[in-house]
């Protein structure tokens, strides 16, 4: 009687702590979409089996060694085959991985099936160290990059609730609609990572992966980039907004109207002290490779522009190097296709021209674009 009473306590610790691990941090999150509820429940059903298991087998073991230990004069058994428990044996785990495989794959076809009913299509594309989003049916597309400061990063200032989860510029999406995601990289792989939509994708190079979600809560979800992608893998979050229909309505109208105006100044001719204002805003960019007085990180072999021969010399191998990369340094991407042309011109014009560079070039977006053929 004494060996059941141990046995059922074993048990009702073991249940205590794993309840106990449930209600913690420690497990996986509940998610806010039905596919992620989904994950989270097949998590806990796989979970106990597993609990069940551990405890029927260890039991059964503890209470093996302590009845029939040597020091209570038991002997062991002598025998061999028996076709009962073999069969036992075998079907018995069949059986149970079978209760496991069934709602895995029911759990698994929902979240692969196709997404052809989706409302919102947004191509998203991976780069180091940024993700560019693109919606397709509306026309435009933008960037989003790490907003801490880096005061935060550097231990200069306190470190905020969102520290490294913070962007510039959301994903936004409408509630309770179907959005479908076409995932890529530009360079190499990235994996894009929204842990409450159970939405996980690998983006890579030359290759389109699919995933689709439908949010039915407004909120702010954070993710990250889930796959090693280079020094700074670790500051390239993943924020999405989830707003109600009539937001997400202006905030499309607003969104076109920024690409107009986008497309408008890569037609005109800018003045100098344009390019040099909107130059230094872009440059905010630059500053972890280049620093933020163009002094460089030599040792991370990120070179200075201040006084450099790329930003004092020939303008059209400046505009080159920041159009197409660098064929030496890899660490150099492109911005080709993460700037706009006025962008392009106003932040070469802005490293020409600051920090006691003094060239007098002012680039105007008609060069880049010309750069570009």
């Amino acid at each position: 009687m004494s060996v059941l009473l141990r046995t059922i306590k074993v048990l009702g610790l073991m249940f205590i702590s794993t309840e106990l691990f449930a209600a913690s941090q420690m497990d996986l999150r509940p998610g806010v979409t039905e596919i992620s509820q989904d994950v989270y429940d097949l998590h806990t059903l796989i979970l106990w089996i597993c609990v069940v298991i551990g405890a029927g087998v260890f039991g059964v073991m503890f209470i093996s060694m302590f009845k029939h230990r040597k020091s209570k004069g038991a002997v062991a058994a002598n025998f061999h085959d028996n076709t009962t428990v073999e069969v036992l044996w075998t079907i018995v785990p069949f059986l149970i991985l079978i209760g496991m495989a069934v709602p895995a794959a029911k759990t698994l076809i929902k979240m692969e099936a196709p997404a052809d009913d989706a409302e919102v299509t947004i191509k998203i594309t991976g780069y180091q160290w940024k993700w560019n989003y693109d919606y397709m049916h509306d026309g435009f597309s933008y960037f989003s990059s790490l907003a801490t400061s880096q005061d935060e990063i550097n231990n200069k200032a306190p470190k905020n609730k969102n520290y490294l989860l913070d962007v510039d510029n959301p994903m936004v999406i409408p509630v309770g609609t179907k959005v479908r995601f076409l995932i890529t990289s530009a360079d190499v792989i990235h994996a894009w990572w929204a842990p409450d939509f159970a939405v996980k994708k690998d983006a890579i190079p030359g290759y389109i992966n699919e995933a689709w979600t439908l949010v039915p809560k407004v909120g702010t979800y954070r993710g990250q980039c889930a796959e090693l992608c280079g020094k700074d893998h670790g500051f390239m979050p993943v924020v999405v907004e989830v707003k109600s229909k009539e937001d997400y309505a202006a905030w499309i109208a607003a969104k076109k109207s920024e690409a107009a105006e986008a497309a408008a100044g890569d037609s005109k001719v800018w003045a100098m002290d344009e390019l040099m204002a909107k130059g230094e805003q872009v440059y905010a960019q630059c500053i972890a490779c280049h620093g933020a007085a163009g002094e460089g990180v030599p040792a991370a072999g990120f070179p200075a522009l201040k006084g450099s021969a790329i930003a004092t010399g020939p303008v059209a191998a400046h505009i080159d190097i920041v159009v197409n990369g660098s064929k030496v340094n890899p660490a150099m991407a492109a911005y080709g296709a993460q700037l706009s042309d006025a962008d392009l011109a106003a932040v070469i014009t802005y490293e020409r021209n600051a920090w006691g560079n003094n060239t007098g070039d002012a680039v105007q977006p008609a060069d880049v674009k010309a750069a570009r053929k």
